[in-house]
């Protein structure tokens, strides 16, 4: 049986949303797979214990850059929201997705390789980077970007510095536009119900059953309540179903063929998406809670 830490705790819960003693009773019966626990908790709370999921633990910003039917997107890390409001970090951002939609480096590292130079330091992007990190005194990283320039027109939005979407169309630059925005707030994984990823679908299937099984109905009609809450996920994560947001009488599909329309594709960026929040800090502070509570008892 796997030991069951405070940190891993502290992790679930900031992932869930869901209480300590549902997440530490999750764990234990999933013995210690995260995964596994993050689904006992769906089961038993439903959306509630999803609702962080997405909860942003990483500081950073999105910068993008756009000339005709070229641009490019690039998410660039910092350690604390401070350094994000920092002129010179906002500027080293910008000039990499200029540098990107210009020179289409391969990977990270080719970019860091390109020439540039910025408050004295130089001749590369990585130079700059570095000489920043020591100027400022804090860690800084490229994480990743995405290029642009497969002939289809683009249309960008950034809600802030924190959230970025590119859209490839062909129509009306005001629709897609609309649609870049219409992404930022709802978050589509796929643009259609069949280009979501396998792997998401059989994980909300998975929690589907678990769900209708509880129930006690007959095998037929779970397998009905099943297949139809993995409809309705469907529905609810590609966007051309999904209803527009400054419309939701129609879908998005309808407003764009109202407009005369094509999404070829998106991007989104949201900063720190995907990075695991470090949970030593919350992991003290309940220790910390417990031990002035024993000193006040």
């Amino acid at each position: 049986m796997a030991a069951i830490t405070a940190s891993m705790v502290a992790e679930l819960r900031a992932k869930t949303d869901a209480p300590m003693m549902e997440c530490k009773k999750a764990l234990t019966e999933a013995e210690g797979n995260m995964d596994r626990a993050e689904e006992i908790l769906r089961v038993k709370l439903g959306n509630k214990a999803g609702k962080a999921a997405s909860r942003i633990t990483a500081e950073g910003v999105v910068a993008a850059y756009r000339d005709g039917t070229s641009g490019a997107m690039v998410e660039v890390n910092c350690e604390t929201d401070f350094v994000t409001k920092n002129e010179s970090f906002i500027r080293m951002a910008q000039a990499a997705a200029e540098l990107i939609a210009k020179h289409g480096p391969a990977d990270v590292a080719a970019l860091g390789a390109l020439p540039y130079s910025q408050d004295g330091f130089g001749p590369t992007l990585e130079d700059v980077r570095k000489g920043l990190v020591g100027k400022i005194g804090e860690n800084m990283t490229f994480r990743r970007f995405k290029r642009f320039g497969g002939g289809a027109k683009l249309a960008h939005y950034l809600h802030g510095t924190r959230i970025g979407v590119v859209v490839e169309f062909e129509g009306d630059d005001v629709a897609a536009k609309d649609v870049a925005m219409h992404v930022a707030a709802m978050k589509p994984v796929a643009l259609a119900s069949g280009d979501v990823p396998q792997e998401l679908i059989e994980r909300e299937r998975s929690i589907a059953q678990q769900k209708a099984a509880e129930s006690g109905k007959p095998a037929d009609i779970v397998s009905k309540m099943v297949e139809g809450s993995v409809q309705k996920y469907l529905k609810e994560v590609s966007l051309l179903n999904q209803p527009f947001v400054k419309n939701d009488k129609q879908t998005v599909q309808a407003m764009l063929k109202g407009a005369n329309t094509t999404i070829k594709g998106f991007t989104l960026f949201v900063v720190g998406e995907g990075i695991e929040k470090r949970a030593d800090d919350f992991a003290a502070e309940v220790a910390a809670q417990v031990a002035a509570a024993k000193q006040n008892a």
